[in-house]
């Protein structure tokens, strides 16, 4: 997305184009901490292996063997995931224990050079202290799929800034993905019709 606008807004014809410019960070060998290892977090977990991670941490309410079993991931405290991952990854479900988590205490525990990625819920985030961190350097970088209202107001602070990449909530949107959740819609409207137990209870 960035190197798109580059091409779009000029930037790349007026670029020097230097041996650092446009440069990303490399998930090879690097840490990765999951907040919340249930479907989707295993999901994501398992989708990283091939990128030849040093580590997979995960927090949350208690060890998983699975995820130690299939994808050699090892369970840590929440502060010790944010203290040692070079990317964090909100995948935790939000209640009354996890509204607002990542505030600026959490972010000040972070690495300098951690990417933050948010595909939960926005209410997880306190935006102002999630501002606060990637304007003064306390993380590096920041994506969000999810925000707090939805849709974000296009005055948004978070909009101005460069390292901050925000997405409509469309995680899952592809054709086929969209099609089984139809699917799954209607057989729960069938399920609950007939007295069944529903396929896919909320």
């Amino acid at each position: 997305m960035e190197a798109n606008k580059q091409i779009t807004n000029g930037g790349w014809a007026n670029s020097k184009f230097g041996p650092l410019w446009m440069c990303g960070t490399n998930l090879v060998n690097s840490t990765v901490g999951i907040m919340g290892l249930g479907r989707i977090g295993f999901g994501v977990a398992k989708r990283l292996k091939c990128f030849e991670l040093k580590n997979i941490l995960y927090s949350g309410n208690q060890p998983k063997p699975e995820a130690t079993e299939n994808l050699n991931a090892k369970f840590v405290s929440f502060d010790e995931l944010l203290k040692q991952s070079d990317f964090v990854i909100v995948c935790a479900s939000l209640n009354s224990n996890t509204r607002g988590i990542f505030n600026l205490e959490s972010f000040k525990k972070m690495k300098r050079n951690a990417i933050f990625i948010n595909v939960s819920r926005g209410g997880l985030v306190n935006h102002e202290d999630l501002y606060i961190a990637l304007t003064t350097g306390l993380i590096k970088a920041a994506g969000l799929d999810v925000m707090d209202p939805e849709p974000l107001p296009d005055d948004h602070k978070l909009t101005k800034l460069s390292n901050c990449v925000l997405l409509p909530h469309i995680g899952s949107a592809t054709v086929e993905t969209r099609n089984t959740m139809a699917r799954l819609t209607a057989e729960n409207i069938l399920a609950g019709l007939e007295g069944k137990p529903l396929p896919c209870p909320l």
